[in-house]
């Protein structure tokens, strides 16, 4: 492996392996209230609870599906198909990416956007609307694979990565914060640098929609990581029950601006993990987006071993993935 391509391959490799174990780890609790996590947690989350492959306690009986320890959700699954359209065809297009969400199967189900696009069935469909963390918790890859040099390419490959099931400005425009996040986590610029990156890219993303009438008066994502980013920088110490009290995801406007924070101000992907599956809410999104950026800005901060159960109950090609698109981003 040469030079220049090694530290890609190694940072890409780390954000991967956070992202997944964010994933499964914050799966643990999520939708659950910060009380309900102290209550079924009294120690706090420290990992996975629980032998893997087991069901998780709280989800034994569920009528949708039983979650296993270590399981990975559609996050992952969703970021492992828009990679498989990077490494299939650039410039990305939302056709492509809606043939590789075609294939996913987890998290289906009335009243996910992911539903109506499988009830669709048609891979070149657009969505008009949709302002959640969707879009958001699958672009890594596209991160991984632009350079901050090519904001522009990147701005336009989180807008078709994004165009099957989430069409709302805010939606694309968290999604592009997250890929700008990790493309400069991915050439170890400091974390000040990064946060600006992610801000340049979200402000770019404006431009391909208009703010819909629920989200117009609301402050766009950009001024939100500013904002929580100030706040949260004058601790010495971020405090879970601060976090759930001030920023709990269980809203669009908290969710990525949090997670991105939470990864600049740790620095470190096990941290990052940890403090979101403690808060709850939509732990495994945040944990997910926020080890993602945490893992490739500083890969010795990845839990290895928790990633080792992820592999064994999963057996995803991330790996594979991450040398892909590092060697792209590379050439």
């Amino acid at each position: 492996m040469n030079s220049k391509l090694q530290p890609y391959v190694e940072r890409a490799v780390a954000g991967f392996k956070a992202l997944a174990s964010g994933d499964a780890i914050g799966k643990q609790t999520e939708t659950l209230s910060h009380a309900d996590v102290l209550r079924l947690y009294p120690e706090g989350i420290q990992g996975f609870h629980g032998r893997p492959g087991d069901v998780i306690p709280r989800y034994a009986g569920n009528r949708r599906y039983e979650w296993r320890i270590g399981e990975t959700t559609d996050d992952t699954e969703q970021t492992l198909a828009v990679g498989r359209a990077l490494l299939r065809v650039q410039p990305l297009s939302h056709t492509i990416v809606g043939e590789e969400l075609l294939k996913c199967r987890k998290s289906l189900h009335p009243g996910v956007s992911m539903w109506d696009f499988h009830r669709l069935g048609d891979a070149s469909g657009t969505a008009v609307e949709g302002d959640g963390c969707g879009a958001a918790m699958r672009v890594a890859p596209v991160g991984v694979l632009y350079s901050p040099e090519r904001l522009d390419e990147l701005v336009r490959a989180v807008y078709e990565s994004s165009l099957p099931t989430h069409g709302g400005q805010f939606a694309i425009c968290a999604a592009a914060a997250v890929a700008g996040a990790i493309s400069g986590a991915m050439e170890g610029k400091p974390a000040a640098e990064v946060l600006n990156l992610a801000i340049q890219a979200a402000r770019a993303a404006e431009a391909y929609r208009s703010a819909s009438k629920g989200t117009a008066a609301t402050p766009n994502i950009a001024t939100l990581i500013q904002e929580i980013h100030a706040d949260l920088s004058r601790h010495d110490t971020l405090l879970v029950n601060d976090l759930a009290q001030k920023y709990f995801p269980d809203k669009n406007e908290t969710k990525v601006p949090l997670a991105i924070n939470l990864a600049l101000l740790t620095e470190s992907a096990e941290q990052t993990i940890l403090l979101a599956a403690n808060v709850g809410g939509d732990a495994d999104s945040v944990a997910s987006i926020g080890g993602a950026i945490a893992g490739a800005l500083r890969p010795d901060t990845v839990n290895d071993a928790w990633f080792q159960v992820v592999q064994t109950v999963n057996g995803d090609d991330l790996i594979e993935m991450a040398h892909g698109l590092a060697q792209l981003r590379s050439s």
